[in-house]
């Protein structure tokens, strides 16, 4: 109790200055924040004459869909809040916030616009609604209670097809019953739909696509049946219940996986044979034309991509193009079939940075020889993010680079013959929505001290702001300030510093706070939301943090992140370590003898990593970390670490677990019951470890929880245990 009261004390404390508004961690962690939410699920219509966007009210759940015409460049209510709160959501049981999570972290839309442009389909948490923009009158397309996922409309608008119970259903858009397209979908056997460990590591949103003629479906099946389980238990009812999630961890069997086409009309699915090799993956896949399908086939060891093209009607298959690689292969959504129909755009490292190049092949018999490499598109040390469009009459490209700064992201264009490449953006970071026609986009940017903005631009032309976050002037925030270190081998290191106001001469203690693993950017020119907030509370209270992007991890080419590979943790503390003395040396007011660590997920692990391999460190707080890599899913670990038994010792070596007899300074582990991601199992090995050791350590658990702890009530008790925790190990006080 006697905490509690000083923790709130302490709150109420910050930012007492004359003219300054009070930030305080409630502030931050209110539903909207203290920006304001941003408008999302930014969508062009099919024939590219509006652009939608939900714009959240203020206060609870309700929200209008907007738009912009692009004759007019001017925001309108598209379908208003009424209307869509008249769309009742089915009534779930769900306890925990497995689900929700989900559609959020996987971006599961709320509307989709159907082919004519002139109707969209509503997916209110799993029913479906077909709403007609010219009489603003909605029809229900499925039942309430029995969630229709993953909807889609034939390419003639015709017909609307998702998944329910595990398979593939279709039916009319203007009524009528559904027809199975599969039956055989159960809990092991899943049809056209995505299982956990595609949606989180090889980035799948959707495992079925129609064909151009609107006659077919190509589909993938996901057979689990030996895939093992994880117990999710909920302790919070008298009797406990537990969902078993399939979650393939490092060396167990992977979804066995097969491509099959189904015609709209029913009858039996035609299997297409690819590969001999069983134990891989099929990250993506689609059709080249009518009559034609392609699928990408990536090895267990992730280190070569096979693009195969596939004759329906004869089952025919043939290796087209192959990609191999010293270290491993990545897959995203690069892969862009041209409108003239005999080209593609094919995302490669093999330059040491992800560029595009273009290829060729036989548009009238595409399975007659193999895809033929015409050049290289975009070239330079930076990345390609993302293809976001195309302006075919002129052959141009657009896609987000981080071109000139590795901090930012911009949207550029590029002929396809590698000529004219050209910032359109400037400045932090951009994220673009373009037009069909590759003549406007919808430009959502902000940069460190900048919350977010969207704006509405044309190619080449003017923007107009349409909606801005609410100002944060009065809370009057310190910038952080960019900062470079440099690595043992020279490499530069970037980082962003909180230091605390008027230091100079003083003494103040350390907060070490990154992120540390693959593909991840934590020092970005762009607006930080409720992590840079709290940041700011805790060097208004006098502790200086600091952010580093390692060796290993993302947007900066493949030697940068493959300094890790089959080694986690010693590169990432290595180069850690190296900024931090770097850092006391260049600002002598941080106090190299009251330093601290926290992180999340792979920054939990760093954490528990440097408690364990340093004696530098008072305090560190690990919050859902991964402690033994064995635990973790297949896809993602053994793409960085390498396959078992093969790299065996490399997985005990990286293992917090093996050192726990080493800890050193005050440590605290926070993880949610309910995390599907990094399971509890990982905190429960670690404390054993612990205890097993004679180590002691704090706890905190949060019940019904998942990987990213959320909620208003539960970020702030929380951020606020977190603070009062370094307020008591790095400042002396509760």
């Amino acid at each position: 109790m006697k905490r509690l009261f000083l923790s709130i004390l302490l709150v109420a404390s910050v930012y007492s200055a004359a003219n300054a508004q009070e930030l305080t961690i409630q502030s931050i962690y209110a539903p909207n924040g203290l920006t304001g939410r941003v408008p999302d699920t930014i969508k062009w219509s099919p024939d590219g004459k509006k652009v939608s966007y939900f714009l959240h009210q203020e206060q609870g759940d309700k929200a209008d869909l907007y738009y912009i015409d692009v004759t007019s460049g001017k925001p309108a209510v598209l379908v208003a809040s009424e209307k869509l709160s008249a769309m009742k959501p089915p009534v779930t049981t769900a306890k925990d916030d497995r689900e929700k999570d989900n559609r959020e972290r996987y971006h599961v839309a709320g509307y989709h616009w159907a082919p004519d442009s002139g109707h969209i389909l509503f997916d209110v948490n799993g029913q479906l609604w077909y709403y007609t923009l010219s009489s603003g009158k909605s029809v229900a397309l499925s039942t309430p209670g029995e969630s229709a996922a993953d909807p889609k409309f034939s390419t003639d608008g015709k017909l609307l097809s998702y998944v329910r119970n595990h398979n593939l259903v279709v039916k009319g858009v203007d009524g009528g019953g559904e027809k199975a397209l599969t039956s055989d979908g159960d809990d092991n056997l899943l049809n056209g739909e995505v299982d956990w460990v595609y949606a989180e590591e090889l980035e799948v949103r959707s495992n079925y696509f129609w064909s151009p003629d609107s006659s077919k479906i190509v589909l993938l099946q996901m057979n689990e049946a030996k895939v093992p389980t994880y117990p999710i238990t909920d302790f919070i009812p008298q009797h406990p219940t537990v969902y078993q999630e399939k979650y393939p961890k490092v060396g167990d069997a992977n979804p066995a996986v097969q491509l099959g086409v189904a015609s709209a009309s029913g009858g039996a699915v035609k299997w297409i044979h690819l590969t001999d090799e069983k134990d891989m993956y099929i990250p993506r896949f689609g059709w080249v034309r009518d009559g034609v399908i392609w699928a990408t086939v990536l090895n267990r060891a992730q280190n070569q991509l096979d693009l195969y093209f596939a004759d329906v009607a004869s089952g025919k298959s043939r290796r087209v193009l192959s990609e191999k690689s010293d270290t491993w292969i990545e897959t995203d959504n690069n892969l862009q079939f041209l409108k003239s129909g005999d080209r593609f755009t094919w995302p490669s490292w093999r330059d040491g940075f992800t560029h595009l190049y273009l290829y060729s092949f036989d548009k009238a018999n595409p399975l007659s020889a193999d895809a033929k490499l015409v050049n290289q598109i975009t070239k330079g040390d930076f990345e390609v993010f993302d293809v976001e469009g195309a302006d075919d009459a002129s052959g141009t490209l657009f896609v987000t680079t981080n071109a000139g700064d590795a901090r930012q992201r911009h949207l550029c264009r590029v002929k396809l013959d590698g000529s004219g490449f050209q910032v359109l953006t400037k400045g932090g970071t951009h994220a673009a929505a373009v037009s069909p026609d590759g003549k406007y986009y919808v430009d959502h940017y902000s940069a460190l001290m900048t919350p977010p903005q969207l704006q509405f631009c044309r190619i080449g032309g003017s923007c107009d702001i349409f909606w801005q976050s609410k100002t944060v002037d009065a809370y009057k925030l310190i910038p952080p300030q960019f900062v470079d270190f440099k690595a043992e081998d020279g490499t530069v290191l970037h980082g962003l510093l909180f230091l605390p106001p008027n230091s100079t001469g003083k003494k103040v203690p350390l907060l070490n706070n990154p992120y540390g693993g693959p593909h991840g950017q934590v020092v970005r020119d762009s607006w930080g939301g409720a992590g840079f907030m709290f940041n700011e509370i805790l060097m208004q209270d006098g502790i200086a943090v600091l952010q580093v992007d390692n060796r290993g991890m993302g947007a900066r080419g493949k030697k940068f992140a493959a300094a890790l590979i089959h080694n986690f943790g010693e590169v990432e503390l290595k180069d850690q370590l190296a900024s931090i003395d770097q850092a006391l040396a260049r600002f002598p007011q941080l106090d190299g003898s009251r330093m601290g660590w926290w992180g999340w997920s792979y920054g939990g692990y760093m954490t528990l990593i440097a408690m364990t391999h340093s004696d530098r460190f008072k305090a560190g707080i690990a919050v859902a970390p991964v402690t033994d890599w064995k635990d973790y899913d297949s896809i993602y670990t053994e793409r960085y670490a390498g396959l078992v038994p093969e790299f065996e010792g490399a997985y005990k070596k990286g293992s917090p677990i093996t050192y726990a007899a080493d800890l050193k300074g005050h440590l605290l582990e926070v993880h949610g019951t309910s995390d599907d991601n990094v399971h509890m199992q990982n905190t429960m090995q670690m404390i054993n470890a612990m205890i097993n050791a004679d180590k002691q350590f704090d706890l905190q658990i949060y019940p019904r929880k998942t990987h990213s702890i959320s909620g208003p009530g539960t970020r702030v008790h929380l951020f606020t245990r977190i603070r009062s925790y370094f307020h008591r190990e790095l400042l002396g006080t509760e």
